[in-house]
């Protein structure tokens, strides 16, 4: 089961609802991979693919919009991290899938939940400071 943590939290509720969701999809593949009664997986690995690059977009204007709101410095790279992200979705080769149906899924398991965690523990994580420190520097010029 992939799950939520307390330390992915930003603070921001409408973002951390997103990256929740997020993960949500994530433990949807991991379900599929784990239910040994479905020996064809294909048309859900195809389904929570689909799903996982719709809602990423959605997410990333999102986060995007916060970041423009609060005169995000580092902005345009946070965003080009997002785009490398959609890039990679889209270039996961859907026709290997039946080679090894429980391997693939477990690649892309990989990928999304390393991606998420470094993410939002890494970059996203920034944003919140960013916005902290702000905060202090109008308060000190107050």
């Amino acid at each position: 089961m992939i799950k939520w943590k307390d330390e992915y939290s930003l603070g921001i509720e409408r973002i951390d609802e997103q990256h929740r969701q997020l993960f949500a999809i994530a433990d949807k593949a991991y379900q599929v991979l784990k239910d040994d009664l479905c020996i064809d997986k294909y048309d859900q690995i195809v389904a929570i693919m689909d799903e996982l690059k719709s809602y990423a977009v959605f997410h990333f204007r999102t986060e995007e919009e916060y970041m423009r709101s609060i005169g995000y410095k580092r902005y345009l790279s946070h965003k080009v991290s997002h785009a490398d992200f959609i890039e990679q979705t889209n270039d996961i080769d859907l026709t290997n899938v039946d080679i090894n149906q429980d391997n693939y899924l477990l690649k892309v398991l990989d990928f999304i939940v390393t991606w998420i965690d470094q993410h939002i523990l890494g970059q996203d994580k920034l944003i919140v400071k960013s916005a902290d420190d702000s905060l202090k520097t109008e308060k000190t010029r107050r």
